[in-house]
């Protein structure tokens, strides 16, 4: 069963409404939320490197899995991507993911090739900016940035209660995105 958009957002003070207003390709821009919308850098910025810290992870615990982790994170940073698995009990794995980018055009563009690439569903997900695809991972933008929570190496069927894989990645979006400040 998906969990209330709403309750995931409070869980981290967040608001349901979109944080964004519209950039130019100049670079940083300032949202509706007060922060500004920076291009990718040399070095992952602060929102991309919350996906793997231990504050996301008690809410992902929390508010998605009700399963803890059993190994420690391992963030990696390559070709803009930073990205940590989280290890659960049994070798169930998920892995999320966060690319940069530098301008708002980048990221639609990259946002739409993982639709075309990872077969989009019609499925709402009842996140803004964020569809889900056939394996139940879930893709969402923010700003410069789009996230993947892949769930192709959970079980169909996981977490306390139990959930499907594609509910659970939803969950999981939508704690980090209730929680995701900061550009």
């Amino acid at each position: 069963m998906t969990l209330s958009l709403a309750a995931l957002l409070a869980a981290c003070g967040g608001s349901a409404k979109p944080s964004t207003s519209p950039t130019t390709p100049a670079g940083p821009t300032t949202t509706a939320a007060g922060h500004v919308a920076k291009p990718a850098s040399n070095v992952a910025s602060v929102s991309a490197k919350m996906i793997c810290e231990s504050e996301a992870e008690n809410e992902i615990y929390q508010s998605a899995t009700g399963v803890k982790t059993v190994a420690p994170f391992k963030p990696k940073w390559v070709d803009h991507v930073y990205s940590c698995d989280y290890v659960y009990p049994g070798g169930a794995k998920m892995t999320l993911a966060v690319k940069e980018l530098s301008n708002e055009a980048e990221t639609t563009a990259y946002f739409d090739s993982l639709a075309t690439k990872l077969g989009k569903t019609d499925k709402p997900v009842g996140i803004p900016n964020a569809f889900q695809v056939p394996d139940g991972s879930v893709v969402v933008r923010k700003d410069f940035k789009v996230m993947l929570v892949d769930v192709t190496k959970l079980p169909a069927s996981f977490g306390v209660p139990p959930a499907s894989k594609g509910d659970v990645a939803i969950n999981v979006a939508a704690t980090i995105m209730g929680c995701w400040t900061g550009a």
